[in-house]
């Protein structure tokens, strides 16, 4: 299995170009450094932080028993099909990071899907070669990858796992005979949808005969998931791979009346989960460690990173000039991810031109500490030509979720698990929502001056991600943090601001976890609408950003592992929680 045995390394001694003084914090009101904080968890044993508190609960039985982190991961990830279906589910796919204490082994797990062996590059082109409206692609079996997150949760249990597999499965099991209360979210994304786009058995489930949807507090039961999931238990994954379910699922895509796909039964039983190499940065004197690609997470992050190690970010959370040397160092790396990053299978990523010392350093130059550049573009790491990739536009959503934990061992597991947009492709067989992840490849195989696009569509292809569980290091070798959000794209910046949050700002998790989220794309700065913030948008306008107030909804899950123990904090907008003994 490849696997990297790691011992954290020290920040490199960087260059300090363009570094800005220590700058004054903003005159912020009490509080307004983000929404009212959920409560610091503590804990001396074991810890887990899910984005509901039926698949936290789940998690923590199997660590009451002596499971590992990968038991309960599991455990959560079963909970969460059920119970938020429009984020997650074994219909999608993931990406995760196991450390495994004894062994000081960090181990990086990609279950991202495949596209089907029958796609082509115009798959989202219409017959005069124009791209489909994103709706009309999404809400279709046109989109459905093959899932990975089973095949990469086996993987790790195999490893890791202590407790049997089928014992991961019965609290979901118990739930989805018994039912369980629609959450106050799930009911808020049913009422923002249109019945319509759903498939008629997704659109049975999920809305009554006239088209309401189920409320909140309505009591949801799903059998068929009950015994998709008891099958699953006894048999494995296999059970799902092939034979009648691997072949329900090939028929939903194939006979989709919207528009069908050409994902296979084959397809499914040839898919592999694949163990990947972790992506780790030094800064602030730990490591910061992520998913590789196919996901951008980590190389973007690390990039982020590299780029701002000689600044001082200042003594408080986001003030100006911190604020805009951040925005601009996420343009640049969002640039070159729109450029280079895709399916190391199919693609030459220069992974280790993107992060090499020399060339962060020659994009810092690019900073002007007074004024936003009007234009960014990628640059041209060692190795790879500017010329041989076109820019990406793909435009991602986030239907994904976030699990942290930390078992007896000292071993951590972050798991960020998707379907992509809510409720996936809208397609539910056997009681699990399917993706819609093939929409994260570029509809369009190749930019207006004729240069592929690396992330264009391809038979067997794992489009690229934004997910990215993460763990941070100290400069002794031990874990200090396990963390990670959804988000799309948003992602990469809900991730930064945390990273930020604990190791500038020294906020604790549940701090962090509630912080304004703030960050910039390519093109755009975006932020959270709070008034107490307008100041800083102001600020940022006159040095010619463009800022777009909006709502960010994350779901950052951190645990903290102190010398007194673990401290967890769960993200506020959304209903997750941290439990621990």
């Amino acid at each position: 299995m490849l696997r990297r045995m790691f011992r954290p390394f020290l920040a490199a001694a960087l260059a300090l170009l363009l570094a800005a003084a220590p700058a004054q914090a903003l005159d912020l009101p009490e509080g307004a450094s983000g929404l009212t904080p959920k409560p610091l968890v503590t804990a001396k044993n074991h810890m887990i932080v899910a984005a509901h508190p039926l698949a936290a609960e789940a998690g923590l039985a199997m660590l009451r028993q002596g499971g590992s982190a990968i038991d309960a991961g599991i455990a959560a990830q079963m909970v969460l099909t059920l119970v938020e279906p429009q984020s997650s589910g074994i219909g999608g796919g993931a990406f995760m990071l196991y450390w495994e204490q004894a062994a000081e082994t960090l181990t990086s797990y990609d279950g991202r899907e495949t596209a089907p062996s029958a796609v082509t590059p115009e798959l989202f082109l219409d017959a005069d070669g124009n791209p489909l409206s994103r709706p009309e692609a999404m809400h279709s079996g046109l989109s459905v990858g093959v899932p990975g997150v089973l095949a990469a949760l086996k993987l790790v249990h195999d490893e890791y796992g202590k407790l049997p597999w089928a014992e991961l499965f019965q609290p979901a099991i118990a739930l989805a005979r018994d039912g369980f209360s629609v959450s106050p979210r799930l009911a808020k994304m049913l009422a923002g949808s249109d019945p319509e786009s759903f498939a008629p058995s997704a659109r049975a489930y999920f809305f009554d005969q006239d088209g309401a949807p189920r409320p909140e507090g309505y009591t949801l039961k799903n059998p068929e998931l009950a015994e998709t999931f008891d099958i699953i238990a006894r048999e494995g994954p296999d059970a799902f791979y092939k034979g009648a379910i691997a072949a329900d699922i090939a028929s939903a895509v194939q006979n989709d009346p919207r528009k069908p796909g050409a994902l296979s039964a084959g397809d499914l039983a040839a898919y592999t989960a694949e163990p990947r190499m972790p992506v780790c940065m030094p800064y602030r004197g730990r490591s910061v460690c992520g998913a590789g690609p196919p996901s951008s997470g980590g190389v973007a992050i690390g990039q982020v990173l590299g780029i701002l190690e000689p600044f001082d970010l200042g003594p408080a959370p986001f003030t100006p000039e911190a604020a805009h040397l951040i925005a601009e160092a996420e343009r640049l790396a969002y640039a070159d991810r729109g450029r280079y990053l895709a399916d190391p299978g199919f693609v030459a990523v220069p992974l280790d031109g993107l992060l090499d010392a020399n060339y962060l350093a020659e994009r810092r130059k690019l900073i002007d500490p007074e004024r936003a550049q009007e234009t960014v573009t990628a640059g041209t790491p060692p190795v790879i030509p500017l010329s041989a990739f076109g820019r990406d536009r793909t435009k991602e959503r986030g239907g994904t979720s976030h699990v942290s934990v930390v078992d007896d061992a000292g071993d951590a597991f972050s798991l960020t698990t998707s379907i992509e947009t809510s409720f996936g492709a809208r397609t539910m067989v056997r009681g699990f929502l399917l993706n819609n992840q093939l929409t994260d490849f570029s509809f369009l195989p190749e930019d207006a001056a004729g240069r592929p696009i690396a992330n264009h569509v391809e038979p067997g292809k794992r489009p690229r991600s934004s997910m990215d569980p993460t763990m941070i290091f100290g400069a002794d070798g031990d874990l200090d943090y396990v963390l990670g959000s959804p988000g799309g794209p948003g992602i990469i910046m809900f991730n930064l601001k945390t990273i930020f949050a604990l190791l500038d700002w020294q906020m604790d998790a549940a701090q962090a976890a509630a912080l304004l989220n703030f960050g910039s794309t390519q093109d755009v700065v975006l932020m959270e609408p709070e008034p107490a913030w307008d100041p800083l948008a102001a600020s940022l306008e006159a040095k010619g950003h463009k800022v777009r107030r909006m709502d960010m909804t994350s779901g950052e899950h951190i645990i903290a592992v102190t010398p007194d123990g673990l401290e967890g904090g769960a993200d506020p907008r959304r209903e997750g929680v941290a439990l621990g003994d």
